[in-house]
């Protein structure tokens, strides 16, 4: 174990001393974990193949699940990429710095623990000050995939990042919560139409309001064979405790969680149910139901933001079981669905 140094930094007003260290850990071969908007990233220089092996074992990560490169200005894509085609450019120019990867062929040096042996790699501009700093003092492109124990609900605050990492690296920064807070969109740019991998805070809609619905095809199975992008294989997200993703009408699924809790109680277990403002029920109070919202189902950016945290929340709870109602299945809702899919092993219940 090691002694894992935590820093402040103010977003609105960066300590560039601070971030100046981050960096020399970094470009001497340490592990960073930093905020992006989207969730925090755990660090290390791409070149430095001893670091991005570390990677894999602080987490627990699986090998052949390829990591994500962050840089700080969308013309680093050259330095990474064999070639950048003209959709890539257009896509950078429209969503960086965003939320937003995209699958490139990659260049011969790109150590192949970053791309998991893949001929491709995959690279991100994140929107976030704190990250554009800290990749611009290091002068690296910088690999991170989600500061967390391999499998475990994403960290949107650095309070995530100390339960799963404390000890293991060597620093996190605190900028506190992260704004989109789910993991950005995955696309493979390499074929003839652009091939969402995983869905996130760039949605489909966006992506087809500048391509056109016929240039944009939809995410694949999520437990393939060999993982082309974070997220497509292994089950992730899971909170400690069970959990079940139910779909179905509004009045159906609140009944069926409202008879679901009185025979939690009869049972003597505890309930964590994560739902919507609308499933919200005062027998969920009676019976002692820990409820945790996700707001409103109108507005799904802000069960994006909240969903990792409220994950957490559950195993600090002590649940013994969690029930959690499906988005709708349009814009940033569809990311959600995807990570509560994960999370419940690849399995829906639906109510009627």
């Amino acid at each position: 174990m090691i002694k894992t140094e935590i820093i402040t930094v103010n977003p609105k007003a960066i300590d560039q001393t601070a971030l100046a260290r981050a960096a020399t850990i970094l470009r001497q071969g340490g592990l960073v974990a930093f905020p992006t908007e989207t969730v925090y990233g755990l660090g290390a220089d791409i070149y430095n193949r001893d670091s991005v092996k570390k990677i894999f074992t602080v987490k627990g990560r699986p090998g052949d699940n390829p990591l994500i490169v962050h840089i700080y200005h969308w013309e680093q894509m050259t330095e990474l990429a064999r070639e950048v085609p003209e959709t890539a450019k257009v896509l950078a120019q429209q969503f960086w710095p965003g939320p937003l990867t995209m699958i490139l062929p990659k260049k011969e040096e790109i150590p192949a623990e970053v791309s998991a042996g893949l001929p491709t790699v995959a690279i991100r501009l994140p929107a976030h000050p704190v990250a554009e700093e800290l990749l611009r003092q290091t002068g690296l492109p910088v690999a991170a995939p989600s500061a967390n124990t391999s499998g475990r609900p994403s960290p949107t605050r650095s309070s995530h990042v100390i339960a799963d990492l404390d000890g293991k690296i060597e620093l996190i920064i605190d900028a506190g919560p992260t704004g989109v807070g789910i993991e950005s969109t995955v696309l493979d740019v390499t074929g003839p139409k652009l091939r969402i991998l995983r869905p996130g805070g760039v949605t489909r809609e966006m992506l087809e309001a500048v391509f056109g619905p016929e240039m944009v095809e939809a995410p694949p199975q999520i437990n393939c064979a060999r993982p082309l992008a974070p997220g497509m294989k292994y089950r992730h997200y899971a909170p400690q405790a069970p959990l079940r993703l139910l779909t179905g009408e509004s009045d159906p699924v609140r009944r069926f969680l409202e008879r679901t809790a009185v025979q939690a109680r009869s049972a003597g277990k505890q309930l964590g149910i994560i739902a919507y403002e609308e499933d919200q029920s005062p027998v969920f109070v009676s019976t002692g139901v820990t409820f945790l919202s996700l707001g409103q189902r109108a507005n799904p950016t802000e069960g994006a933001e909240r969903l990792f945290h409220l994950l957490r929340l559950c195993d600090q709870a002590g649940v013994d079981e969690i029930y959690a109602v499906a988005p709708p299945r349009w814009g940033v809702g569809e990311a959600v669905f995807n990570r509560l899919h994960k999370a419940a092993g690849g399995k829906v219940e639906e109510i009627k």
